[in-house]
């Protein structure tokens, strides 16, 4: 197992929380997920991410299905910043 950090910016943090995308795509691939909200920016979440390896996170991430739950939560993927544990 691998830990990621992942921090990125999105429309509306209420929605995003709500949201069952994440879940839907990376939970079958043996992702754990645990989510944050930054107090300081209304628009800043994070996710706390226990993977299978990182090349699979890589993979998730570069899916099409990957992409379409960004856009429907709302995340602005130029703000992604992705942390691997060391």
């Amino acid at each position: 197992m691998a830990t990621v950090v992942v921090i990125h910016e999105v429309d509306d943090v209420a929605h995003w929380l709500a949201s069952t995308r994440r879940e839907e795509i990376f939970g079958p691939l043996g992702f754990t997920i645990r989510t944050f909200v930054d107090p300081t920016n209304v628009n800043r979440v994070g996710l706390v991410l226990d993977v299978p390896d990182v090349e699979t996170f890589h993979s998730a991430m570069e899916s099409p299905e990957a992409a379409d739950g960004m856009k429907s939560d709302g995340v602005h993927p130029e703000t992604l910043i992705v942390l691997f544990e060391s």
